[in-house]
């Protein structure tokens, strides 16, 4: 059984109708929709890359792109999975059905998207719920921060990690949760709510102006002097911090939180358990600066491992590492 959390199409649009109508529900463009039918993956990559944006309105990496390639059958065959949704103060949870999926071409009804077609897949779910399993509501509000981090899905569907689904099967079932709760780091996120510090909810934002101020700092420090070798001039083009960081952010929804290269799940500082999948901001040409057009947010390992190398042989390689059979 797997959790997920999710978004009903553009804006949401879809929730009001998978609400009352016990259903999950996700939309497909029509000139991609035949590509997904015949199973053709690299077909459907590159039109969506070349045509497509993401929700942000930025545009679509391959890697986003295959993630759309495969939420129809994430859909589809969900079966006795629990999937949540926040709406507004409510957090609503659902478990998929046996039921077959079905999907109609229709008229959208998304803001700004009136009347264009779109294909609308559905699939059966149980009511869903705004309470816990012993009556009480689940409010967004009354949510530990730490919690609502990873429950707040910025996406069409994310899998919750294995470390968050006990959590989330005790706030559910309405169970004793202070055995988290108790935590020294989940303490401290009280604590910081109380002092009026961001939210947790605003996790993405303070890993973008973390990454901004590094990256002035690595600029502040390389003018291209020779010491024991040249360190390369690396110029921020942005017009301060607070720019950078923004674009910084949209770079990471618009990549819906995954790695730029290898897809895997970006974490953030201060709430990885994984120091290695932090978010890391890379300069897709090492030898470019950085500025819009030139970045891209990866995993820190990536970023380490790829250093100065080319990135188009880099992803090469790590392409080929993807799709290798172990050898033990």
């Amino acid at each position: 059984m797997d959790i997920r959390l999710a978004n009903f199409g553009p804006k949401n649009y879809l929730w009001p109708e998978c609400r009352d109508g016990a259903a999950i529900a996700m939309i497909e463009d029509v000139d991609l929709w035949p590509l997904r039918v015949n199973e053709d993956r690299e077909g459907y990559v590159a039109l969506a890359v070349a045509t497509k944006k993401s929700v942000t309105g930025k545009a679509l990496t391959r890697n986003a792109a295959g993630r759309w390639y495969n939420l129809p059958d994430i859909f589809s065959h969900s079966n006795g999975d629990i999937w949540l949704h926040r709406e507004k103060d409510e957090l609503w949870w659902t478990i998929s059905k046996p039921d077959p999926s079905s999907t109609t071409l229709e008229k959208s009804r998304a803001p700004g998207q009136e009347g264009t077609m779109i294909y609308v897949m559905r699939k059966p779910v149980e009511p869903w719920s705004n309470k816990n399993r012993k009556g009480a509501r689940l409010l967004w509000g009354a949510i530990h921060p730490v919690a609502q981090d990873f429950l707040w899905n910025r996406g069409t569907t994310v899998r919750l990690r294995p470390e968050n689904v006990a959590y989330a099967h005790a706030l559910i079932n309405g169970e004793d949760l202070s055995f988290w709760h108790s935590r020294s780091n989940w303490k401290k996120a009280i604590e910081n709510s109380r002092k009026g510090l961001p939210s947790v909810e605003d996790v993405v934002g303070r890993a973008a102006l973390t990454m901004a101020y590094m990256a002035t700092h690595t600029s502040a420090n390389s003018n291209g002097q020779e010491v024991t070798r040249t360190i390369k001039n690396k110029e921020v083009k942005f017009a301060n911090n607070s720019i950078f960081a923004d674009y910084v952010k949209e770079l990471i929804l618009a990549q819906e939180e995954a790695c730029a290269i290898t897809g895997l799940p970006l974490q953030y500082p201060n709430e990885a358990d994984d120091p290695e999948m932090i978010c890391s901001l890379d300069r897709i040409d090492s030898d470019g600066h950085y500025e819009a057009g030139n970045l891209q947010v990866v995993c820190r390992f990536v970023n380490r491992w790829k250093s100065d190398s080319n990135d188009n042989e880099f992803r090469r390689l790590i392409g080929i590492l993807q799709r290798s059979t172990p050898a033990f």
